[in-house]
């Protein structure tokens, strides 16, 4: 279940991604920290989390700074990911994967099955912050199968680009049912890479990957575009239109 460190994640992304935090502002820990109302350790753990997935920069002094960035961008960055994970997949499926390998990938898909099982029949709210977890494991484990460090150095550069990486999502603590729709299809695009890679088919699973960011791609716009207009509508992002206009260049 969520964690206090997984609430502050999710607000802080959710002031980034609306315009309440406006590029280039300052995130000091103690001003910051009394705003939410937590300690300065879960926001500092927080704010390493968000500088991982390329909302925040550190700053040389001190502190951590908004980072600019337009839709375009998380676009354009996505796209490479696919390409470059399309190409990790069609490695790993036609080299073939280790035992050890092998069982990471299955352990993250099982994983990821249950939480949305366990969601459904249950009628508890999805654990967004494990299957976070669990599709960031997926995409981890893929990449080092491929054994090609070339490529995991051009994903690496790559993922530093905000929302770019598999672990950037921009899922709330209480998914909506249009959410949980576009992570039951990731995962079943998971299953699908696996059997492919299981049954040592490239070109299959190149494209099952391909696709799968190209999803990624447009569910970010949509869930990126949805948490803008619901600030604007709530009237509680003072740089709304400031951000708005930066997300359109």
């Amino acid at each position: 279940m969520a964690t206090q460190i997984d609430h502050v994640v999710s607000r802080l992304r959710d002031m980034v991604l609306s315009g309440e935090l406006a590029p280039g502002e300052r995130i000091v820990e103690i001003p910051f920290a009394a705003r939410l109302g937590v300690s300065r350790t879960p926001l500092r753990l927080a704010l390493i989390e968000l500088e991982s997935e390329g909302l925040l920069e550190r700053l040389p002094t001190r502190g951590y700074r908004v980072r600019a960035f337009s839709l375009d961008d998380i676009a354009d960055a996505v796209d490479v990911r696919g390409v470059l994970e399309g190409m990790a997949a069609r490695i790993v499926a036609e080299r073939g994967v280790s035992e050890a390998e092998l069982v990471n990938m299955t352990e993250a898909v099982t994983r990821g099955r249950e939480l949305l099982d366990v969601a459904a029949c249950t009628g508890r709210v999805l654990d967004a912050e494990a299957w976070r977890a669990v599709n960031e494991q997926f995409h981890r484990v893929l990449v080092a199968a491929a054994n090609n460090r070339a490529l995991a150095s051009a994903l690496a550069h790559n993922n530093k680009i905000p929302m770019a990486g598999p672990g950037a999502l921009s899922l709330p603590e209480t998914p909506t049912d249009l959410e949980i729709t576009f992570v039951r299809r990731a995962q079943d695009d998971h299953e699908d890479l696996l059997s492919a890679i299981m049954q040592r088919e490239g070109a299959r699973a190149e494209a099952v990957m391909r696709e799968h960011a190209y999803r990624s791609r447009e569910n970010k716009r949509i869930l990126i575009a949805r948490i803008q207009d619901e600030a604007a509508n709530n009237n509680t992002a003072p740089h709304t239109r400031r951000r708005e206009a930066s997300l359109q260049e």
